[in-house]
């Protein structure tokens, strides 16, 4: 008699066991569904947040780059009464205040985006500075602003130039 009574304990507990075993299967699944969506919900609130900052930073980032261009620099900094040496000065001077005074942006754009923006930087003083030793004592501003757009115009494509379309692409990958 006592198989007979477990025989039909389980008989009765089956349908039970198998409405639970239903119930979480169910309840697992749409636990699922709700986190997958709470975290796609997270991060469209976390891009909106941030899209901003970010759209600013690239907009910083081109203006700095725009303003360090050897002939933006040159024609608006130069000084036709200025020796060389002290143009060449002023130009490294410019040159260094608009990087530090954008360097923080740098958050905002990828690691590889930023590491083009300091060779573009590093590549403009190395422009600056050859056409500075190419100058004699008595040489003016006019004479280092000339040699400058010389070397310049070796180049096939300024690196300022290949930055901003490298950030341009990375911008519109954002979309």
């Amino acid at each position: 008699m006592n198989m007979e009574l477990i025989a039909q304990i389980i008989i009765a507990l089956l349908p039970a066991a198998a409405v639970v075993a239903v119930v979480y299967i169910m309840i697992k699944k749409s636990g699922e569904k709700d986190i997958a969506n709470l975290s796609l919900q997270l991060k469209k609130e976390r891009q909106k947040f941030f899209l901003e900052p970010r759209v600013d930073a690239y907009q910083r980032i081109v203006l700095l780059l725009e303003r360090i261009n050897p002939h933006n620099l040159v024609m608006r900094l130069h000084n036709p009464k200025a020796s060389a040496v002290a143009f060449q000065a002023e130009l490294l001077q410019n040159i260094r205040n608009e990087y530090d005074h954008n360097v923080a942006q740098q958050i905002f754009i990828s690691p590889q985006a930023w590491e083009m923006v300091k060779k573009s930087k590093e590549e403009t003083i190395k422009i600056i500075n050859i056409a500075a030793k190419q100058m004699d004592e008595k040489a003016t501003s006019t004479d280092l602003s000339s040699k400058i757009f010389e070397l310049v115009a070796e180049l096939d494509e300024l690196p300022t130039d290949i930055t901003i379309q490298q950030l341009k692409k990375e911008l519109q990958r954002l979309f």
